[in-house]
Parts: C-alpha cells; structure tokens; sequence
C-alpha cells in the first residue's frame, strides 16, 4: 500500500477547523475512514490530508481531500469525491477568515453550479449554472435578504437578458434585453 494512504499516527485529537456549511471537521476521519496528512511544499508541516475508505473490492478510495493553501494551519479548501472517485465539490475559502467565499459543484466531472459569497458571512451570495461546461444562468441577491433578485440568462456565451425583482416577492418584474434579437425569435 502507498506510504500517502497509511493512517496518520494516534494522539491528541486535532483542532476543528470548520467554515459555516462545511460537511465535516477539518482532520478528523469519520467512521471507516482513514486519514493521511501530506507535505506537499515540504516546510516540515502537513498542508494536505486525504480520507480513503476500503471499496468491497479492498482498495482504497479517496472520499475527501483538505488542503492549507497558505500555510497557516488551517484547511482552505475542502474537497467531496463521488464512489468513483470524481470530484463532486469543492469549497474554498479564498480570503482565509475560515468562511466558504466559493463553492463548486461537479457532475461526471463537469461543472455543474457555483456558488460565491461576497458578504464575508460564509453565504452564498451569487450562483452561476452551466450546462455541457458553459454558462446559462446566474442569480444574485443583490439586497442581502436571502432571496435571488437578478436573474440572468446567457446563450453563446453572451448575456441575452436580465430579469430584475423590484418588489422583494422574488418574481421578476422587469425583463432587459442585451442580447440582439433575430425577427420573430423568443422574447
């Protein structure tokens, strides 16, 4: 078996280090787990632990990954991978307070949705959704209540229209054009 995949040794329990809506505490297995801690800048600190469960089939499986990006001890980065091994989502906290700032979502290796947050408040603030790896739609809550107020609609890789709620009951009001229409196509 590879040295990465060994279990790390016992001991103290270590520190949580949990983003709000993060799935699981940073460097703890769950049940069935195991865990191994990686340096990968090589400064003599682990920066990477990978989780592996044993498939029927007696291999190894990496079911998440955790990552300190800038080497203050902290995870930054929390990665989910699907019973085949793919990637299926992955949370990043880009600005080091310990909130998701971005969250992307993977199916069959494609991106599917992202999720931003602006507000330093760990919540998404912002989606965007792609089909076959290109952006369709976007949604933001442009006044923080919670609730999407601006939809917008791509196609070719241009915005073709705005839909905008005025009134707070989360229905679009106001539709604006962008894109330039050809005779008789879909308002």
């Amino acid at each position: 078996m590879p040295l990465w995949l060994a279990a790390c040794a016992g001991g103290a329990a270590p520190r949580r280090q949990e983003p709000a809506g993060a799935a699981r505490s940073a460097h703890l297995a769950e049940p069935g787990e195991a865990i191994a801690e990686h340096d990968l800048n090589h400064d003599g600190r682990p920066d990477t632990w990978t989780f592996t469960r044993r498939a029927a089939d007696g291999r190894a499986v990496l079911v998440r990954r955790e990552l300190d990006l800038n080497g203050d001890g902290k995870v930054d980065v929390w990665e989910a991978y699907g019973e085949d091994g793919a990637l299926v989502k992955q949370t990043m906290d880009l600005d080091f307070d310990g909130k998701p700032d971005l969250v992307l979502h993977f199916e069959k290796g494609q991106l599917w949705r992202k999720e931003m947050g602006f507000g330093f408040d760990g919540q998404p603030h912002a989606w965007a959704y792609y089909e076959k790896g290109q952006l369709v739609r976007k949604e933001r809550d442009e006044n923080g209540d919670g609730r999407v107020d601006v939809w917008e609609y791509w196609e070719d890789g241009e915005v073709d229209r705005i839909g905008i709620d005025l009134d707070g009951d989360g229905r679009v009001d106001r539709w604006e054009q962008r894109k330039a229409r050809a005779a008789g196509s879909r308002p």
